[in-house]
């Protein structure tokens, strides 16, 4: 005889599945379907079958049944399952749920909201640091009430409705069961005390809206696009909360012939045929001051030399990167006749370059 339903395959466990395993998925799937807390068409209908599946499958004697006959008293139906069972369960989900998701605890702390501003510094700012200056606006707490939100003199009342919880535990009866749920007082709004005479400088609020100028330590070797986080001087929190943080986003304008690579400076270093054929020593720029460059005979355009320790200091601390510095041989857009001539006196003595055969 053919089996009318599967109720192993409703709750979504293979036939062996354990006494646990079977009432793991009755929850899961009655948690999701419970027409009280699922309101798309077909929930009801759904949970009633998933809550059939389980009073035959968490019952030995009703699986035992089913899975001879596939079927329960004779004729398929079932007698008188009931749902009295089922209200320890689901006042323990809702509850759950409502602490979770709709319900406010008592004056929980909670950290203020971080703030982001913007700084923009020259190439040697960047790279050897400064202290500049910021302007921000931020939540503070109120000078005159100190975040209590009450007149100087007066304090907050417990409210009377939630006794000070800022919750009220409500029950619910259903068809299927007893289940409770945790909502915000609607006197109080959930904070637990009622104003009763509002600080007139924050309306009550216990926090005010501010204005601050900031002193912001640059650390030598910040680089485009860092941030610097500013611990605890973002926006005040709420109910004793610790403050929010304060990040500053940097940009680094670009400098005249030095390039980045990290904390490695690149630079470009024109040299002339000559310089470049029979070597020569020459000065280059640093962020130190000058060096002395010796270029040995025979370079060749692109050849890079490295002074050690001559770039970016890390931001970690760790030492600094190395000037590179990249040899570049330019060829020149205008000779006088004396340059002319030497040059055709070079261009016949020297090799020329053939194609290969």
């Amino acid at each position: 005889m053919a089996i009318k339903h599967d109720y192993y395959q409703i709750l979504g466990v293979s036939r062996d599945a354990s006494d646990e395993e079977i009432k793991k998925a009755f929850r899961k799937l009655a948690f999701e379907c419970h027409p009280d807390r699922n309101r798309e068409p077909g929930a009801e209908a759904r949970f009633k079958e998933v809550n059939e599946a389980y009073q035959v499958l968490s019952d030995r004697n009703k699986r035992s049944m089913y899975d001879r006959f596939g079927r329960v008293d004779g004729d398929g139906g079932f007698t008188d399952f009931g749902f009295g069972g089922l209200g320890d369960i689901f006042e323990s989900f809702f509850n759950g749920f409502a602490t979770s998701f709709g319900g406010t605890q008592r004056r929980v702390p909670q950290k203020g909201d971080s703030l982001q501003t913007h700084l923009t510094l020259s190439f040697q700012d960047a790279v050897f640091g400064c202290s500049r200056e910021v302007e921000i606006q931020r939540i503070e707490y109120c000078s005159s009430c100190h975040g209590t939100g009450s007149e100087p003199g007066t304090s907050p009342e417990t409210c009377s409705d939630c006794r000070g919880m800022g919750q009220l535990r409500r029950v619910q009866q259903s068809i299927f069961g007893r289940y409770a749920t945790n909502v915000p007082c609607d006197r109080c709004q959930g904070s637990g005390t009622i104003i009763s005479s509002p600080c007139s400088q924050c309306r009550g609020r216990g926090r005010v809206k501010v204005k601050r100028k900031m002193k912001v330590d640059v650390p030598a070797g910040v680089d485009n696009g860092q941030r610097l986080c500013l611990h605890g001087e973002g926006s005040a929190g709420l109910f004793g909360g610790p403050a929010g943080d304060l990040y500053v986003a940097f940009s680094v304008q670009p400098h005249r012939f030095f390039q980045r690579e990290g904390s490695d400076v690149l630079y470009d270093l024109p040299i002339n045929f000559a310089q470049a054929a029979l070597g020569d020593e020459v000065g280059v720029p640093s962020l130190d001051g000058k060096l002395k460059l010796k270029i040995p005979a025979g370079t060749r355009s692109g050849e890079t030399f490295r002074f050690k320790g001559k770039g970016i200091p890390r931001i970690d601390g760790r030492g600094k990167g190395d000037l590179l510095v990249k040899v570049d041989i330019t060829t020149p857009q205008r000779l006088d006749k004396n340059q002319r001539r030497l040059f055709e006196e070079l261009s016949r003595v020297l090799p020329r370059s053939e194609p290969p055969r």
